[in-house]
């Protein structure tokens, strides 16, 4: 299968195409639109700070509430909130399913997502410690949450609701309203790359570019497939062995 199927009919009348339009600027404005901006002002509050980049820190999975027996409930809150926003573009993204795009998970998502994980999660890690060493990045905590069963349970049902939400929302239902309104697939490419760098620009610039370099594989993975489900199990798999492995091992950087 080509990209060249995903061209999608342009929208019949002016009302559609400004539907469409505003669609993009309210789903981005409540989602990772408002988390790049977010994340983009951290970095250069970071950047302003006396120490260098790779001097501070920066907690993915960080506690949310001192009582032990509440932070639970906020880190489902958490996790809810990613699956609510995939679950959003999932139902706009419905309303208008070009022929080529498959929603459906099957068995078969399983390799070519674990084959993505491998081929974006060796090398991030390689480049993510580079990037400390030349002071592009923050030292990155994947998790501060314990090694109990249950805050282990919390840390992969996070995983696997940044990859619903991300992939969903960053590539399926992003790329398809794009091309809905005839923007060619070059700037799409850019568009989705630039926004999942974007809201990880926290954690340092290294983490915005290459950030970027796998949106634009995992474009270019949805633009010859039509798959979204293989990303979002790679993406899953690279969160999993981040958080669980550094909170089993006590030592594997964040990815």
């Amino acid at each position: 299968m080509t990209g060249a199927t995903f061209t999608a009919a342009e929208p019949a009348g002016p009302a559609d195409r400004r539907a469409i339009r505003w669609e993009l600027l309210i789903v981005l404005a409540v989602t990772f639109g408002a988390s790049g901006v977010r994340s983009a002002l951290r970095l250069l509050e970071a950047a302003t700070r006396p120490e260098n980049l790779n001097e501070q820190t920066t907690t993915l999975n960080a506690r949310q509430s001192t009582l032990a027996w509440l932070d639970p409930a906020f880190q489902l809150i958490s996790t809810g909130v990613l699956v609510a926003w995939g679950g959003l573009a999932l139902f706009l993204l419905l309303r208008h399913v070009p022929p080529a795009l498959s929603l459906r998970p099957r068995w078969r998502d399983a390799l070519p997502g674990a084959g993505l994980a491998a081929l974006i999660g060796v090398p991030g890690l390689a480049f993510y410690v580079g990037a400390v060493q030349l002071g592009l990045s923050k030292e990155v905590v994947p998790t501060g949450l314990d090694r109990s069963v249950q805050d282990l349970v919390l840390l992969v049902m996070n995983s696997w609701a940044n990859g619903f939400a991300e992939e969903i929302l960053v590539v399926a239902w992003l790329c398809c309203r794009l091309r809905q309104l005839r923007v060619p697939w070059v700037w799409v490419f850019l568009a989705s790359a630039v926004l999942r760098g974007s809201y990880h620009l926290y954690q340092g610039y290294s983490a915005g570019l290459g950030n970027m370099v796998m949106g634009l594989v995992f474009v270019w993975f949805f633009y010859r497939t039509g798959r979204v489900w293989p990303l979002i199990i790679a993406h899953g798999l690279i969160d999993t062995v981040a958080f669980v492995g550094y909170q089993v091992l006590g030592s594997t950087p964040g990815l």
